[in-house]
């Protein structure tokens, strides 16, 4: 995230490439607000040719492809860990534990590349073994087990945690990697790229890259930095503080560096988990619309797609007075020295939960439970809640207050949100967040100031007792069941006891679908009022959202890899006058079977007149994309057309097996034209329609 007064961190599911001599792109979980704990690991972020680097699940499928590549690229990979194994694997040395690795190979980094079941015990083990640098890159790890995480983290000041759900880090001059980004996507140069999604901070590489100007890490006061670009997208309240920041930054600075931006998920499906967990608008959080709107307010320049980010880049440094061709050779002097010095990052607090990127488990990130199943959830579970459901009610009762248990997406911490009004018009103004610790929960003070806030700080001291009580069985409920939301109105009965209305919870599916736990919860779900169609992609790892389903004009099927680069597919479409029909992520390791049920499902959709493959691969490979397209034609005789862009990981051979498949495609390279060419294909199909 961007650098905000004096604090220090890398924001979990933020990745951010470097530019100067730091040259680090990374997403991660990180950061703490103590002066003597986590945030003394800061330093260890600084990677290169010196960092000696280990793999854990060292002889899995992903993992020995990964190593090889890093190894290729000049990555420091001195072995690995698999539990029960002691030998050789790649040439480098297999041993059984963290702690036999860190005492005979004295890694400063590992890389976690194991099923998102295993994620949490990895991380704990690297932890106990003192590991200076943790990437964890595994996908749909529970939500509750990262704040667990979390809360360890704080105790101590030796590790330093990247992800989960993170690409991971690279230093290209210090030709360093430890995840899983498209190696020649990257190289040295003067832009600054801090982003919420792998695939839009991939995009926005290339863009740079295509422009001249190359792309990795910086911030405010290193010198060689020349510009600074930000990916955000639904969900959290990290763009607000960044446009605070930048605020401050152009009124301070006689010559402010230019600031780029997008934001992802602006035409996202209300209510919906779009593809992973952190990608939705949580309780007292603002819309992507929004975000944008306060970013462009704050002197942000603002692109609609990362692929613009390169021509704008060269322009907003143009119209600043540098010498952009200086620039361009001094990046290239930098790729040819291979240097990689001090990295200087400046702490703030921690941010939201986000699980990642690498077991295939099947995941909707999230069952919602309301009305009489949540009212019994929370009866059953404490006998001295009232609860009713909407239907209970044959009028509103007037004197509501408002409760949410939640995450501080910001502080990694849980939180209760709470409000002495629950009229929506003065809801926003009217709430507060209270933070407090995962493993202690609400302490006295913190529950105090709950009912000072709610104005029920002078009841009787047996309506105190009462609401407290309520807010520690909220958090009990809420930490047991591994919900990510409960929310509730209450009142106070003229007996002095405590009512519940309309609960309304959010459960996270991580927790069942990666561990077994709370399969009593997730019985709940009502499959029979689901669309089929999302309950077939869902079977086969796919994220699949039908948008405005009852709209005609909605025509363009998409097909996309990774959550932001999905979200950011239907809000550039939208913007070039298109609507698209569905928001579709195949997931980061996609098969060329998954591609082809993509295509299965998009063709459910009677309204869908074009097919649009954006595809910018990280774990996700361009050849078995092309692979599934192919297959798709082949055996769904496919006849509607469709436009395919791939970039990212082996494009070369993806681009190729597309154009010598006599396939009657629309291959592009560049966004802007395919873009242009599916709006126009749209139009044209609906011409012939009608």
């Amino acid at each position: 995230m961007l650098p905000l007064h004096l604090q220090k961190s890398l924001r979990p599911g933020w990745a951010i490439a470097a530019s100067s001599r730091t040259r680090a792109f990374c997403a991660g979980f990180s950061s703490s607000t103590s002066l003597n704990g986590y945030s003394d690991t800061i330093h260890n972020l600084k990677i290169g040719k010196h960092t000696r680097v280990i793999y854990q699940g060292f002889t899995g499928k992903q993992a020995t492809a990964n190593a090889k590549d890093s190894i290729e690229y000049g990555t420091h990979i001195v072995g690995g860990v698999t539990p029960g194994r002691d030998g050789e694997h790649l040439g480098l040395p297999v041993l059984p534990t963290v702690k036999a690795a860190k005492e005979q190979l004295n890694p400063d980094a590992t890389a976690i590349f194991v099923a998102a079941k295993y994620a949490a015990g990895a991380i704990e083990e690297a932890i106990e073994a003192e590991i200076p640098l943790i990437v964890a890159v595994a996908e749909h790890v529970p939500i509750h087990d990262m704040l667990r995480i979390h809360s360890i983290l704080q105790t101590q000041s030796k590790s330093r945690l990247v992800g989960a759900n993170a690409p991971g880090i690279i230093s290209a001059i210090g030709r360093c990697r430890i995840g899983f980004q498209p190696l020649p996507t990257f190289s040295p140069g003067h832009i600054g790229i801090i982003a919420k999604s792998g695939t839009l901070s991939y995009e926005s590489v290339a863009s740079l890259i295509r422009a001249g100007l190359d792309a990795l890490r910086v911030f405010e006061h290193d010198d060689d930095t020349e510009g600074i670009i930000l990916v955000g997208e639904l969900g959290g309240r990290a763009e607000e503080e960044a446009a605070d920041w930048i605020t401050a930054y152009n009124s301070r600075t006689k010559r402010p560096k230019p600031i780029a931006a997008v934001i992802g998920g602006i035409r996202a499906a209300k209510g919906r988990v779009m593809g992973h967990a952190g990608a939705f608008g949580g309780p007292g959080e603002i819309s992507a619309q929004k975000k944008h709107n306060i970013l462009k307010r704050a002197g942000v320049t603002m692109v609609d797609h990362p692929a613009k980010f390169g021509n704008v880049m060269k322009g907003l440094l143009a119209g600043a007075g540098k010498d952009v061709r200086k620039i361009k050779q001094s990046a290239a002097r930098s790729q040819r020295r291979g240097m990689h010095t001090s990295q200087r990052i400046l702490r703030r607090p921690s941010t939201a939960i986000l699980p990642s990127q690498v077991a295939a488990t099947t995941q909707r990130r999230g069952l919602k439970v309301r009305g009489q199943q949540a009212a019994d959830l929370l009866t059953q579970f404490d006998n001295s809640i009232t609860a009713y459901a909407e239907d209970d009610m044959t009028s509103r009762p007037g004197n509501l207050k408002h409760l949410c248990m939640t995450v501080d997406r910001e502080a990694r911490q849980p939180c209760m949100m709470v409000s002495f009004d629950t009229d929506r018009r003065k809801l926003k103004k009217s709430t507060r967040r209270f933070t407090f610790s995962y493993h202690e929960g609400p302490d006295r003070q913190t529950i105090q100031n709950i009912l000072q806030h709610l104005q029920l700080n002078v009841v009787s001291p047996s309506t105190t007792a009462v609401v407290t009580q309520l807010i520690k069985s909220l958090f009990d409920f809420w930490k047991q069941k591994e919900a990510i939301t409960i929310s509730t109105e209450f009142l106070i009965k003229d007996d002095g006891t405590v009512a519940l209305y309309t609960p309304r919870m959010l459960f996270d599916d991580a927790a069942f679908k990666s561990k077994g736990r709370q399969a009593d919860v997730h019985a709940l779900r009502n499959r029979d009022a689901e669309d089929p169609a999302e309950l077939e992609a869902e079977a086969h790892g796919i994220v699949y959202i039908k948008l405005e389903p009852q709209n005609p004009k909605y025509n363009i099927g998409t097909l996309v890899n990774g959550a932001g680069l999905a979200m950011n597919t239907v809000d550039a479409i939208a913007n070039h006058g298109g609507n698209c029909a569905n928001f579709l992520d195949t997931g980061g390791k996609a098969t060329s079977d998954t591609v082809k049920r993509s295509f299965e499902i998009i063709l459910r959709d009677g309204r869908v007149k074009v097919i649009f493959v954006n595809i910018f691969g990280g774990l996700t490979d361009c050849g078995m994309i092309a692979e599934g397209v192919m297959l798709a034609f082949k055996e769904l005789g496919l006849t509607l057309p469709v436009v395919v862009r791939l970039r990212g990981t082996r494009e070369e051979v993806g681009q190729k097996m597309i154009a010598e498949s006599g396939l009657q495609l629309h291959a592009f390279d560049d966004f802007e034209e395919a873009a242009e060419k599916v709006i126009q294909l749209a139009r044209e199909e609906k011409a012939k329609a009608d």
